[in-house]
C-alpha cells in the first residue's frame, strides 16, 4: 500500500535510524500549545495559529545574506499548498495526491515517503484540484487526510501505517479531503470538501491511538422526516425552506479548524450552500444555518456551543472556511479573548471566543454586496447589487473572495496582521437552465462570465480582473496600515518572524520578505515557480532556515485561465539559510508549439454551446478560456492524437488513470464534438498569434489591455 522509501548504504541507514528515533518522540497538546522556538509543530505553529515565528537569527539587517540552503523535488508536478511541520529535526510535509514526506530538515534528504495511492479519478470531485494542506504531529504519529477522504496515521519513524478509516464511509454524495487535521487532547479533527457536488458537510473527532470515530457534528441539517442528531439541527433547520437536503446543503469544513486550549473549544468556518444560488437550495428564503459561519463546538463531546454567521443565505459562494487567528485584545479597558477572521466576504471579524458575540466587522477589501453590520442585530446589511434575481450584477469580492485558505500571519511587535488578498469583480447571474449533476459542479449560477472572439481581449480581460496585494491590517483600528501590489491574485501564505519579518511567496515565481513595520521589500529569490502554499521557520544546530512548498496550484491556477510562463518538471520543497549557496536546475526548455488540427465546424452555434460545455464541465480543471496552467494538460497544445481520440477521452475516460475521467454520465457525442469545436478554434487562435512578428504581438497586447482597462472600468460603474 504504502511507498517506504530509505536510503540503501549502510552509513545512511544508521544515520536515518538515529534521526528517526529522535523524531518518534511525541508531541502533546502542552508542547503544541507552548512549542520551541526552534520547531514548528501544527499548521499554525501552535493553538494560537498566528503563524509567528520568535526566530530572530535572519532579520532586517542580515536578510540580503539568504540563500537557498537545499531543495527537494516531489514525485508530482501538480499544486503544492502544504504548511511543513518541523519537530526533532524532521520535516513532515504533504504534496499532491495527498502523498507524505518525512525529510532531513537540515539537507533535505528524504527519509520516507507515504503514497496512499488515491484513485485518479477521484480528481474529479475535488472541487480545487488535487492539492493537500498538510498533516498533524500527535504522540509518535503523522496523521492526514486524503483527497478520497480517508483519515490515516503513520509511524513517525518509518511511515507505516497506524491506522486507517474513511470519514465518509455511509454519507451520500462526492466528499473530499484537501485540508490539514488539528490534533490535541488525544483527538484528531478533520472536516471535507464537496459543497459544489451536493454534500451535506460535518466535521469529526477520532482518536488518536485507535482511529475511532468519538463524535461528528453536522454543519446544516438532513432530512426532518429522519429525525435531527441534536438541538442545533433542530434550529437549523427552521432556517431552511423546500427540500435543501435532497441537493445537499452544502456548509463543508474543507479548511479552517481550530483548537482554541483556553476554552476547550474547537473553532470551525462552514463553507457555502449547495448550490450557491439560494433560491434554488431554500425557494422561500431564511439565513441557512450553519452556512459561511464560525461555528464553536466543545473539544470533548462536539456539542455546539454558539455560532456567529457572517454571511446570512449565502449566495456568492462566501465561505468563512478562511484562516482563523486566536488573539487578547484589550477593549473598553478590559482584556477579551477574541478571535480575528478575514473571510471570503470581505469584512474582518473580531469575534469575543467566550460568547461568539461580534464586536467589529469592517471591510479589508472594495466591498459591494453590504454596506456594513447593523449595530444593533449584527446583520450585514445588504446593497440593491447583492440580489442577482432580476438580472446579473457585477460584484465585489468573486467567489474567490477577498482573502481565500492562504493562511495569514500576525506580528506582536508591530500588532499587524498581514493578510494575501484578492480585490476581484464576478458578475453574478442564475443559471438559464439549471439542472442537478450528481457527481459533478453544481452551483446554479452562471459560470460563463462573458466571452470574446479575440482571443487577445479575452486574456487581457482575465489577467486585469483582479488584483492580488500583501495587506498589512491594523485589528485596534480596523484600518488599513499598507498594502503592496502583486502581479495577479492567488498569492502565498504569510510569515512573520521577530527578526522584523514578514514572508510570502507570490505569482511572479519568487518568494520576497518585507519589512513588518513599513512593508519596504527587503530581499527575494527566483523560484521559478509560482507559490501559494505559506513558508515557515526553524532552526537546527543553531541555524534558522525558512522553507516553502513551491508550485502554484488550487482553484484560480487550476481554473483562472492566467498563462503561467515556464514550468519546472516536478514540485518542490525548498529551504534557505543565511550563506546558503544551493543552486537550482535549470528550467526545462519550452516545448514548441505545433500547428493544431482545423476546427471540424465553423458554425457559431455549435462553438457557442461548446463554450457553455466547456465552461459547465472543464473550466475547473483545464481553465478560462482553455487556457491552462500548465500541470493539467493545456488543451490547445494537445498532440494531434488526442484530438484524434477525443471521444475515447472525453466519453470514455480512457485516461482515467491520469486523472482524468469519462463524461459521458452527463456529456452525449454532440456535446463532446462541440467542446471538441471550441477547444480547436481557441487552438487556432493561440497557434496563429504565435506565428505572428513578436512586436506586433507585444503591440496588439499593449493595446488590448487598455482596452480591458476601459471595459473592466465602464463595468465596475454600470454596477
Amino acid at each position: 500500500m504504502g511507498d517506504l522509501r530509505k536510503q540503501k548504504t549502510p552509513a545512511l541507514a544508521l544515520i536515518i535510524g538515529l534521526v528517526m528515533a529522535c523524531a518518534s518522540w511525541g508531541q502533546t497538546s502542552d508542547e503544541i500549545a507552548h512549542p520551541d522556538p526552534t520547531e514548528w509543530l501544527s499548521y499554525g505553529r501552535d493553538y494560537q495559529e498566528q503563524r509567528y515565528s520568535p526566530l530572530a537569527q535572519i532579520k532586517t539587517d542580515n536578510v540580503r545574506d539568504l540563500g537557498l540552503a537545499w531543495f527537494m523535488d516531489t514525485d508530482s508536478n501538480r499544486g503544492l499548498e502544504a504548511t511543513p511541520l518541523v519537530a526533532n529535526g524532521v520535516m513532515y510535509v504533504s504534496g499532491s495526491w495527498s502523498v507524505v514526506y518525512a525529510l532531513d530538515a537540515k539537507t533535505g534528504e528524504r527519509l520516507w515517503s507515504f503514497d496512499p495511492e488515491v484513485d485518479k479519478a477521484y480528481g474529479k470531485r475535488a472541487c480545487c484540484d488535487v492539492v493537500n494542506r498538510g498533516v498533524a504531529l500527535y504522540d509518535d504519529k503523522v496523521i492526514f487526510g486524503t483527497l478520497d477522504g480517508r483519515l490515516i496515521a503513520l509511524d513517525k519513524a518509518n511511515g507505516a501505517i497506524v491506522w486507517s478509516v474513511s470519514t465518509i464511509a455511509g454519507e451520500q454524495g462526492s466528499y473530499s479531503i484537501t485540508g490539514a487535521p488539528r490534533a490535541a487532547n488525544g483527538l484528531v479533527y478533520i472536516g471535507n470538501g464537496g459543497a459544489e457536488y451536493g454534500v451535506r458537510g460535518f466535521v469529526s473527532a477520532y482518536s488518536v491511538a485507535t482511529g475511532e470515530l468519538v463524535w461528528r457534528f453536522y454543519t446544516v441539517p438532513g432530512n426532518p422526516e429522519l429525525g435531527f442528531e441534536n438541538d442545533a439541527m433542530k434550529v437549523a433547520a427552521q432556517t431552511w425552506t423546500g427540500e435543501w437536503w435532497s441537493l445537499g446543503g452544502g456548509g463543508t469544513v474543507w479548511d479552517s479548524i481550530v483548537y482554541d486550549h483556553e476554552f476547550d473549544q474547537v473553532l470551525i468556518g462552514v463553507g457555502n450552500g449547495s448550490p450557491w444560488n439560494r433560491r434554488v437550495r431554500s425557494p422561500e428564503g431564511g439565513d441557512n444555518l450553519y452556512l459561511s459561519s464560525v461555528v464553536a463546538l466543545d473539544a470533548v463531546t462536539g456539542e455546539y456551543r454558539w455560532h456567529f454567521q457572517e454571511t446570512p443565505g449565502d449566495s456568492w459562494d462566501y465561505t468563512a472556511t478562511q484562516h482563523i487567528m486566536l488573539a487578547d485584545m484589550e477593549i473598553d479597558g478590559l482584556t477579551r479573548k477574541v478571535l480575528w477572521h478575514a473571510p471570503k466576504n470581505g469584512f474582518f471579524f473580531i469575534i469575543d471566543r467566550a460568547s461568539g458575540e461580534l464586536i467589529s466587522a469592517e471591510p479589508y477589501v472594495k466591498v459591494t454586496w453590504a454596506t456594513g453590520y447593523d449595530p444593533v442585530t449584527k446583520r450585514p446589511i445588504e446593497t440593491d447589487n447583492a440580489d442577482y434575481s432580476q438580472g446579473p450584477q457585477l460584484q465585489w469580492p468573486s467567489p474567490m473572495g477577498g482573502h481565500n485558505w492562504q493562511p495569514m500571519a500576525h506580528h506582536p511587535d508591530t500588532g499587524l496582521v498581514y493578510i494575501p488578498i484578492h480585490e476581484m469583480a464576478y458578475q453574478y447571474a442564475d443559471e438559464p437552465a439549471y439542472r442537478v449533476n450528481p457527481g459533478h459542479w453544481n452551483t446554479a449560477v452562471e459560470t460563463d462570465q462573458g466571452g470574446f472572439n479575440n482571443a487577445l481581449l479575452m486574456e487581457a480581460l482575465q489577467a486585469r480582473a483582479g488584483q492580488g496585494y500583501l495587506l498589512a491590517w491594523d485589528p485596534v483600528t480596523q484600518s488599513e496600515r499598507w498594502r503592496i501590489p502583486l502581479p495577479t491574485i492567488w498569492n502565498g501564505g504569510v510569515l512573520a518572524t521577530a527578526g522584523g519579518l514578514v514572508i510570502q511567496g507570490n505569482s511572479a515565481a519568487e518568494l520576497a520578505i518585507y519589512d513588518a513595520a513599513n512593508g519596504a521589500k527587503l530581499w527575494s529569490f527566483d523560484t521559478q515557480e509560482r507559490i501559494v502554499a505559506p513558508p515557515v521557520a526553524y532552526s537546527i544546530d543553531g541555524e534558522q532556515y525558512i522553507a516553502v512548498a513551491v508550485s502554484w496550484g488550487g482553484a484560480v491556477a487550476l481554473a483562472g485561465g492566467i498563462p503561467p510562463g515556464p514550468k519546472p518538471e516536478r514540485a518542490r520543497i525548498m529551504a534557505f539559510k543565511l550563506g546558503g549557496d544551493v543552486s537550482l536546475p535549470p528550467m526545462p526548455e519550452a516545448r514548441l508549439l505545433t500547428r493544431p488540427p482545423e476546427p471540424w465546424t465553423q458554425d457559431e452555434q455549435v462553438l457557442d454551446r461548446g463554450r457553455t460545455l466547456y465552461m459547465d464541465f472543464c473550466l475547473p480543471c483545464h481553465g478560462n478560456g482553455v487556457i491552462g496552467n500548465g500541470s493539467v494538460p493545456d488543451l490547445r497544445h494537445l498532440p494531434s492524437g488526442f484530438y484524434e481520440a477525443w471521444d475515447a477521452i472525453v466519453l470514455d475516460g480512457a485516461l482515467v488513470k491520469a486523472g482524468m475521467v469519462g463524461f459521458s454520465d452527463v456529456l452525449s457525442p454532440d456535446d463532446s464534438a462541440a467542446i471538441k469545436a471550441y477547444v480547436l478554434t481557441r487552438a487556432q487562435q493561440d497557434w496563429e498569434l504565435s506565428q505572428q512578428a513578436s512586436w506586433w504581438v507585444a503591440t496588439k497586447k499593449w493595446f488590448y489591455d487598455k482596452v480591458a482597462v476601459v471595459l473592466l472600468w465602464l463595468a465596475a460603474l454600470a454596477s
